[in-house]
Parts: structure tokens; sequence; C-alpha cells
């Protein structure tokens, strides 16, 4: 997911480290806060693998600053993680919307609508927090009001996905 996100941002525009890790922390940092410790590993090994360049550029008040540029490898290799999301990048919400976040850069309508009706598929599976046995339960089940709650806005979490899912499915596909 944090290497999605850096070639996501960078795929728009160059960047300096201490930008891009606010970019991903403004995206990612209610559920995963971004460490100096992550990312700039993270930034090491796709340089080293050539999908991103770093040049120096005066600094504003103080030090020069490495500024990162995806290059046409990084792009490429970004294209390919959003038309091939790993199907965890499906299943779990918080990955899912950084493809979400970055799937414009997938220019193909038909290899978006493909990402989308997997995730589609995903949403459609029955599914609960909470199961009898191996059958899941329903809010209108549970005693609980805060198991219920959670099963309630979870409720109306997919179903405004699949709304919208299925709506930009059939813009994309028409």
């Amino acid at each position: 997911m944090l290497e999605l996100a850096i070639l996501g941002f960078l795929y728009d525009t160059p960047l300096h480290g201490y930008e891009l890790r606010k970019r991903i922390a403004a995206l990612t940092g209610h559920v995963k806060p971004v460490a100096e410790s992550t990312l700039y590993p993270a930034i090491k090994r796709l340089e080293k693998a050539g999908l991103l360049a770093r040049t120096m550029e005066p600094g504003s008040v103080a030090a020069p600053r490495h500024v990162l540029t995806l290059t046409e490898d990084g792009r490429r290799e970004l294209r390919r993680r959003l038309a091939e999301p790993d199907p965890r990048d499906i299943s779990d919400e918080n990955r899912w919307f950084t493809v979400l976040a970055f799937l414009r850069h997938l220019e193909d309508a038909g290899a978006q609508s493909a990402v989308l009706r997997r995730r589609l598929a995903f949403l459609e599976e029955p599914a609960s927090f909470f199961y009898d046995g191996d059958r899941p339960l329903r809010a209108e089940e549970l005693d609980d009001p805060f198991r219920r709650g959670l099963l309630t806005i979870a409720r109306a979490t997919s179903r405004a996905e699949l709304t919208w899912l299925r709506a930009t499915i059939a813009s994309l596909d028409g």
C-alpha cells in the first residue's frame, strides 16, 4: 500500500520526501501513520528498482532538498499494480482506498471497470463481522447495541459503495 501511494503521488508531480509523507498521511494517516523509518526505506527500494529518480534542489531556507520523480518504468509499474491489484487491495478497505485514489492513472476504461468489478464481486458476497456457526448475523439479530451499530454502519457504507460502483461501472462500460 505504501509503495502504491508513493508511485501514485509521484505520478502527478515530483515531490520532496516531506511533502510526499504529508500527502500519504492525508490519504492513509488516520488508519496507518507513515513513519520516516517506513517511508524512506520504501523510497530507497523503489529508487534501487529504477522506479523513481532523486535530484537535488536548493532548499528555500536551509539545506538542499531531495526531489523524487517517477521514471517511465515507475509509471508503467503503477499502471500494472492498478490493473492487477493484489486480492488484499480489493478486500481491505484502506488498501482499496489507496487503489481508488490513483485508479484514474489507469487510462483504459475497460481496465478501470475490471478493477471496480472485482471490488463489486467482493462486496456482493454475504459477510458479517459476527456469525452463528457459518451463518452471517444481521444487525437486527444482535442484542448488543455496539455490535448492532457496527453492522448498521457497515451496511450503510456498503450500500453507498455498491451504488457508486454500479453507476461508475455502467458509466465506464457505456
